[in-house]
């Protein structure tokens, strides 16, 4: 079966009975636009999306008939989980994974990564108290600053970010 299209969410649609068969995928491979995979139930799926841009979420309904359904599960993963006490840390910390062109996840107010133990650690010692959880990285950032060179931090978002953020002299 080749879907080269979403048919809409799960959570807008009714079931009326219909079996659920679910598609597991990785969270990383819900960005990718073409790939073969199998459902829970054996049933062999090809994925072609020909836009820029389209990926799948979870919920998102890819085949549906009278009797069945099929529905993108986005599996868990460790991953490093920061929840900010302030917006200058939230700056700081998307900033930094940012910056080392790490995928970011923003979800019930925490930033959220795939679990790589050196970036845990420079956490850590910068003050961030990450923890290390199992969750489904769901809501994934999308970038769309151009490539850029590191040079001057003089006029860059995040030193707008941090002028923002930072405490007002009385």
């Amino acid at each position: 079966m080749t879907i080269s299209e979403t048919l809409g969410t799960i959570s807008d649609s009714t079931i009326n009975g219909k079996s659920i068969d679910y598609l597991d995928l990785e969270w990383f491979e819900s960005t990718k636009r073409i790939q073969r995979k199998k459902t829970r139930q054996g049933e062999d799926i090809a994925i072609k999306f020909l836009r820029e841009g389209q990926r799948l979420r979870e919920g998102d309904i890819l085949f549906e008939n009278d009797q069945k359904l099929i529905v993108v599960n986005i599996l868990e993963t460790e991953a490093i989980v920061i929840s900010p006490s302030s917006m200058l840390e939230m700056g700081t910390v998307c900033y930094e994974i940012g910056n080392k062109h790490i995928p970011l996840f923003i979800q019930h107010d925490q930033v959220l990564l795939p679990f790589e133990m050196p970036m845990y650690r420079w956490l850590e010692v910068s003050g961030c108290k990450p923890e290390k959880q199992s969750v489904k990285l769901l809501n994934l950032l999308k970038s769309n600053v151009e490539p850029h060179g590191h040079g001057s931090l003089g006029s860059t978002i995040f030193t707008k970010i941090l002028k923002m953020a930072a405490p007002k002299d009385e």
